[in-house]
């Protein structure tokens, strides 16, 4: 009995621990402008998708511009959070609309869990076939076959328990999922009950990496090739500990039986690390954000990658993790090739070349009142553009006709030019 109430009083300690740490970040967080009438939402629920054991709801967001066989990406809130204000925060829904995307947002029922938190952390709800799990995976089933989504561009993000659940799905249907993001979450496998969870959370954990490869091994009987991952997550979290990041990374490491060292780079004061497979592939890449505590990095100050709203857990620190998981991912390259890139955006691509970063800025066209189309000072030749991107991988440069700069649209040809040149995949 003593040791029942020793545990028990663990169990509420770590909980009021949780509790306040989430009150105070929703307190110091910046309001977000009030608007007339409110902010109307973007998602719309959608019904009818199948079993749901897990008892979630189904919001989902698709652009004007969505065409036949379009990746589809799978968004995860964190606790105390909706589906709405995971949007909002992130920005997937405008990012949806310069690439031509679609995007699901599944969302926890305060009736089974208080915080709004996804069960990740409990056994009938990480398994495959079985609760939150399977309703996820019911969802994906019914957005491919409603939005005619590619079936091998299948991705999952999420934040805190939206990221430990993206774990999960990654970890119970890595065949579906061609990658995965892990915004301030935790390993696959590492509770499987409340006191557990907390404990993982708050605490250094000993976890080998075979440990943590063979929980993923055993949640399907998958055998690869294997999702890639991006694991993000901030120097000074207290709330999820930036150990669990550290772990995620050893265990998706093991899973792809990486031996090389990481490739580093600093952006700004973060740092990121990449895996290369034997092809230089990148399997998985690692952010570790100076500073910043528990919640999703946000550059909403840059003119081309701003997207979401600071706010609690929406952290402005200068970088954009939504825009850059979808450059991982390759979306970004998937809608040039498309053709559905924003005629009026052509962002700024960087790809690693021997170690050295490589940034080129896009041009940015706009409509005047009177309807003629002007030019901003960063417009750019493609020819040249195109003779840096040969240039950087040591090729040798083509010669393109005087005339290529004024009877093409430059995305496709910078998209073509780096994909020969080696620099995109």
């Amino acid at each position: 009995m003593r040791d029942f109430r020793e545990a028990l009083d663990r169990v509420l300690n770590l909980r009021r621990k949780f509790e306040a740490l989430l009150a105070s970040a929703r307190r110091k967080a910046p309001r977000a402008p009030a608007q007339p009438g409110g902010r109307p939402s973007r998602l719309r629920e959608l019904t009818g998708f199948g079993p749901n054991p897990g008892n979630l709801r189904m919001f989902a967001y698709t652009p004007e511009r969505l065409s036949p066989m379009a990746p589809l990406v799978v968004a995860l809130h964190g606790c105390t959070q909706t589906a709405e204000e995971y949007d909002n925060g992130t920005g997937w829904s405008s990012l949806a609309d310069n690439l031509g995307v679609a995007i699901i947002y599944p969302q926890q029922q305060p009736t089974k869990n208080p915080k709004s938190c996804f069960s990740w952390f409990l056994t009938d709800d990480i398994t495959r076939g079985n609760g939150e799990a399977f309703s996820i995976r019911r969802m994906i089933e019914h957005a491919i076959a409603l939005f005619g989504s590619d079936r091998r561009k299948v991705f999952v993000t999420g934040l805190s328990a939206g990221g430990a659940m993206a774990s999960v799905m990654l970890a119970t249907y890595p065949e579906i999922f061609a990658g995965g993001a892990i915004i301030a979450g935790l390993p696959y496998g590492c509770a499987s009950n409340v006191q557990q969870a907390f404990e993982a959370m708050f605490t250094e954990q000993d976890r080998p990496a075979k440990t943590l490869g063979d929980r993923v091994r055993a949640a399907s009987s998958y055998q690869g090739p294997w999702p890639k991952v991006s694991i993000w997550h901030g120097t000074d979290d207290p709330i999820v500990k930036p150990s669990n990041g550290e772990d995620i990374i050893r265990q998706w490491i093991n899973v792809h039986g990486i031996s090389e060292p990481p490739f580093e780079q600093l952006i700004g004061p973060h740092s990121r690390r990449i895996w290369n497979d034997a092809s230089g592939n990148a399997l998985i890449e690692a952010f570790s954000i100076s500073g910043m505590g528990h919640g999703v990095p946000l550059a909403t100050t840059a003119s081309r990658d701003g997207y979401g709203m600071p706010g609690a857990f929406f952290l402005n620190v200068g970088i954009s993790s939504t825009d850059h998981i979808a450059r991982f991912w390759g979306l970004n390259e998937w809608s040039l090739e498309a053709g559905l890139a924003a005629d009026a955006v052509v962002a700024p691509v960087q790809a690693s070349t021997e170690g050295r970063a490589f940034v080129l800025s896009g041009a940015h066209s706009e409509q005047s009142l009177d309807g003629e189309e002007k030019r901003d000072s960063t417009a750019f030749d493609p020819n040249d553009v195109i003779a840096r991107a040969f240039k950087a991988a040591g090729l040798p440069i083509p010669k393109m006709p005087p005339d290529a700069a004024a009877r093409t649209a430059p995305g496709p040809i910078i998209a073509a030019a780096f994909k020969a040149a080696g620099l995109l995949r």
